[in-house]
């Protein structure tokens, strides 16, 4: 039955926060989101020997000629979408965005240096093996939800009534 409460402009919102009790989209997310947390904050905030904001921000439009806000989703997504995840808030949306990141990554960037990262400074950049497993992680999360302990889950608890 279509209820307000859980449809918006045509969207089953339900079906964003849906997810089971498992320990599978706990996992995911939490391994996720601890891993791409120091890349956020290298982009927002110049933590772990990033360029901060305005750095990141001069990077990808001057350099990679990134429109102004696809830069700037890329750091929001990375940055505030990684503490999303250890939440459990918003996981589906934050999955998805971070597959299309790494998609403009591998595309942009990293597909010419190969499959394997610079682990020995052969190379001269680093190749895509870190985002095929990041868009993995992420597709498992499309499908699982955000699992045990999730802000999602008690979201959807509450659209059910």
């Amino acid at each position: 039955m279509d209820d307000q409460r859980t449809h918006y402009g045509g969207y089953d919102m339900k079906a964003l926060f849906q997810t089971d009790d498992g320990w599978a989209g706990l996992i995911l997310r939490l391994t996720l989101g601890m891993v791409i947390f120091p890349h956020g904050a290298q982009k927002l905030l110049g933590w772990f020997g990033g360029f901060g904001f305005s750095g990141t921000m001069g990077f990808f439009t001057e350099t990679l000629h990134l429109p102004w806000l696809v830069a700037l989703l890329v750091i929001i997504g990375e940055s505030f979408g990684s503490v999303a995840l250890v939440l459990g808030l918003l996981t589906r949306f934050t999955a998805a965005s971070y597959i299309v990141i790494m998609l403009g990554a591998i595309t942009m960037t990293h597909l010419p240096y190969g499959f394997f990262m610079n682990w020995f400074g052969k190379q001269q950049g680093e190749g895509f093996e870190y985002h095929l497993l990041v868009i993995g992680i992420s597709l498992a999360l499309l499908v699982t939800g955000a699992g045990k302990w999730s802000a999602d889950r008690l979201i959807a608890e509450k659209v059910d009534r």
